[in-house]
C-alpha cells in the first residue's frame, strides 16, 4: 500500500502531522511492513502557515499510483480552490482507493469534485465554504463516506488518523498505536457520520 500526503504553502502543519504519525506508524510499528508514502506537492518547497519549511519527496508527480490520499488544511486551501494547475494536479488522484481530507483539505478534494453527491465535513469555521462542493456538510468529528474520509478541524486529523488505522490494519492496531502515542482515543461513535 501507498500513500501521498499532499502539503501544499500555507497549510497548517498540525492538520497534516496528525494523520501522518499515526498512518506511518503502520509501518514503523509492523502492522504494514510493506506500507510506503511520499509527502507530494506541487512546489519544491513548501513553507507552512507558519513559515515552517518542508522539502517534498515527489514534485508535481501524477497521483494516481497511490492507494490513499491525505490532503491537510490551512488557509492556503482558500487560494488553491482557484488555482486551475493545483487542483488539476489533485485530481490526477482519481484512481487512489481512498481519498481522505483533514480540516480545510475537504475544499480542495471538492474543488477536484471528488465531494460531488457525498456527504463531508471540515473546520467550523469554513462550513459554508464546503456546500457548494458537496451534497451535505456535516459537522461531525469525522464523515466516513466509504471511499471518501474527511474530519473536522486541526486536531481531529489525530482522530481521523487512527480511524483509518483501524479501517486499514483492525482496531488491535488502532489501540497499540494510539497506546505508543500516548493519546487516549475515544472518538464516540456518534462524532463519526457513516
Amino acid at each position: 500500500m501507498k500513500i501521498a500526503f499532499v502539503v501544499f504553502n500555507g497549510l497548517t502543519t498540525l492538520d497534516f502531522i496528525g494523520i501522518y504519525d499515526p498512518l506511518t506508524r503502520l509501518k514503523t510499528m509492523g502492522f504494514m511492513p510493506d506500507l510506503e508514502w511520499d509527502i507530494c506537492a506541487y512546489t519544491d518547497i513548501v513553507k507552512d502557515d507558519r513559515g515552517l519549511i518542508m522539502v517534498p519527496t515527489a514534485i508535481q508527480e501524477p497521483l494516481q499510483s497511490y492507494d490513499v490520499l491525505v490532503v491537510p488544511g490551512g488557509y492556503g486551501t482558500r487560494t488553491l480552490i482557484h488555482d486551475n494547475n493545483f487542483i488539476e494536479w489533485i485530481q490526477t488522484a482519481e484512481p487512489c482507493k481512498l481519498k481522505v481530507s483533514v480540516c480545510t483539505g475537504a475544499l480542495l478534494l471538492g474543488a477536484a469534485g471528488f465531494l460531488k453527491g457525498k456527504r463531508a465535513t471540515t473546520h467550523p469555521s469554513a462550513l459554508q465554504e464546503l456546500t457548494p462542493f458537496c451534497q451535505t456538510v456535516l459537522e461531525n468529528r469525522i464523515v466516513d463516506e466509504g471511499n471518501i474520509i474527511t474530519a473536522g478541524g486541526v486536531s481531529s486529523g489525530i482522530d481521523e488518523g487512527l480511524y483509518v488505522v483501524e479501517r486499514l490494519a483492525g482496531a488491535e492496531a488502532r489501540s497499540k498505536i494510539a497506546k505508543q502515542m500516548d493519546y487516549p482515543y475515544t472518538l464516540r461513535p456518534e462524532s463519526v457520520a457513516q
